[in-house]
C-alpha cells in the first residue's frame, strides 16, 4: 500500500514525501514536472528511500485518473498542490478565480472522488488535504487564496460526515506562514504593479512580521523562524495516526490567529489585528 501526494518536487509536499518514506511507507509523489523532481530523487536514493515518481497536474482530470488507476493500492491521499492569486478583489477576473479553485479546490476533488468508490467498498483510506491559516482567517490582497481554502475546508467538513461510518478519515492541516517556494509562485494580475492595492499589500506583509515578533516571544528561547518540516511532520501525523484531530493548526502565528478570531466577535478581532500589526491604513 502506498501513500499519494501532490505538489511534492518543493515545499511542504517534498518534504512529506521524504518524511513519510522515512517511516517505511512506500510514497507516490506526484508533481506536474517530473524533471523537477531531483531532490526527491536524490534523498531516495541516497537513502534507500521506496519513492516512486508519477506526472500529475491536478487540473486534468484525464491525468487524475490515470494517475489513481491502482487506487485500491493506495492507502491514503495528500492533496497538498496549490498556489496563491495576490490581488485586491475588484482586480479578481474570471480567469485568476478559475484557476485558483481549479488547483486549490477542484484539483483535491477529483482525486477525492477517483479514489472514494475503491475506498468505500474496501473500507479503509486517509484523505489529509493541506489548508492553511488562510482557511480560517481571510488577508487583505489573498481573497482569492482564502476563498479557496475556506472552500477545502467545507468540502472536507462535508466529506468527514459523509465517509468516517465506512472507516475513511479526513484531516486538513493549516499552516500558519513558513518560508518555502510556495511564494516564488505567486501568480498576480497585470494591473497589479504599480497600483495602490501592492503599494498598501507590501505595508501589509511588513506588518506581518510583528505577528511573527509577537509568536516568537512565545517561544522558549526564540525559537526563530518556523520550520516548513513541522508541517511535514503534521501530515506524517495525520496519514499514520488514526487519533489525529480532524483540523490541526501548525504555526504560532497560526494559533495565535485562530485563538484571538475565535474568542470574539469580528469587529473585536479586526480592532485587536489592526493594533498588534499597527496597521491602520
Amino acid at each position: 500500500m502506498s501513500v499519494l501526494i501532490t505538489g511534492s518536487n518543493t515545499g511542504f509536499g517534498k518534504l512529506a514525501a521524504i518524511s513519510l518514506a522515512r517511516t517505511g511507507k512506500k510514497v507516490i509523489a506526484t508533481m506536474r514536472d517530473p524533471n523537477k523532481g531531483d531532490d526527491v530523487r536524490r534523498a531516495a536514493k541516497e537513502e534507500e528511500l521506496s519513492i516512486e515518481i508519477r506526472q500529475l497536474d491536478v487540473c486534468d482530470p484525464e491525468m487524475v485518473a490515470d494517475c489513481l488507476s491502482d487506487a485500491n493500492e493506495i492507502e491514503a491521499i495528500v492533496n497538498n498542490a496549490g498556489f496563491e492569486v495576490q490581488s485586491a478583489v475588484e482586480q479578481l477576473e474570471d480567469e485568476l478565480m478559475l484557476k485558483q479553485l481549479d488547483t486549490n479546490l477542484l484539483g483535491p476533488l477529483r482525486l477525492i472522488r477517483t479514489v472514494l468508490p475503491v475506498w468505500s467498498q474496501r473500507g479503509s483510506g486517509v484523505i489529509v488535504n493541506v489548508s492553511s491559516i488562510a482557511g480560517r482567517s481571510a488577508p487583505p490582497y489573498s481573497g482569492s487564496y482564502a476563498a479557496s481554502k475556506h472552500a477545502l475546508e467545507a468540502l472536507s467538513e462535508s466529506l468527514h460526515f459523509e465517509v468516517s461510518h465506512l472507516g475513511i478519515r479526513v484531516h486538513v492541516i493549516e499552516p500558519g506562514r513558513f518560508s518555502t517556494d510556495f511564494f516564488e509562485n505567486i501568480v498576480r494580475p497585470d494591473s497589479w504593479e504599480g497600483s495602490q492595492h501592492q503599494e498598501r499589500a507590501m505595508a501589509f506583509r511588513e506588518a506581518l512580521l510583528r505577528l511573527d515578533d509577537i509568536s516568537d516571544s512565545e517561544n522558549d528561547e526564540g525559537a526563530g523562524p518556523p520550520d516548513p518540516q513541522d508541517v511535514a511532520d503534521a501530515i506524517v501525523r495525520a496519514v499514520t495516526d488514526p487519533s489525529m484531530p480532524f483540523r490541526t493548526l501548525v504555526g504560532k502565528d497560526a494559533e495565535l490567529i485562530d485563538a484571538t478570531k475565535t474568542s470574539m466577535s469580528f469587529e473585536d478581532f479586526e480592532t485587536t489585528m489592526r493594533t498588534a500589526l499597527d496597521w491602520h491604513e
